[in-house]
């Protein structure tokens, strides 16, 4: 089961590097490299919500199997197990959203540059 896992993450990975849409190559400047390394970097946070879901399912269900192995045998499972899964899946799950409002809150700059604009805009008038 684990090597399945191990060779399925490799397919995968392989997978998002060939379906990348920057070149291959990077030039000889400095600037065609940073190029290519913000063009790859974009599609990092898409990669990472989906992974972000993906264990944080995978870790509720393990949670409420932990829980369910607890109900049928009290003594060889504790119950913390189940609900330390539980509690890190639903963080995990919880992960994109509050990425987001981070963003939304904080911003990328655009806010502050478009308030110089108008400032500049109602200067020059």
């Amino acid at each position: 089961m684990r090597k399945l896992g191990i060779r399925m993450g490799a397919a995968a990975t392989a997978g998002y590097m060939l379906t990348a849409s920057a070149p291959a190559h990077a030039g000889n400047t400095f600037s065609a490299i940073a190029e290519n390394i913000i063009t790859s970097v974009e599609d990092l946070p898409g990669l990472l919500t989906g992974l972000s879901y993906m264990f944080g399912i995978l870790l509720g269900v393990l949670g409420i199997l932990k829980i369910k192995d607890h109900v049928e045998n009290p003594g060889q499972t504790p119950l913390k197990d189940g609900a330390v899964r539980l509690a890190a899946g639903g963080a995990l799950f919880a992960l994109p959203i509050i990425f987001e409002s981070m963003f939304e809150t904080i911003g990328d700059g655009a806010t502050v540059d478009a308030a110089e604009l108008n400032k500049i805009n109602f200067n020059v008038n």
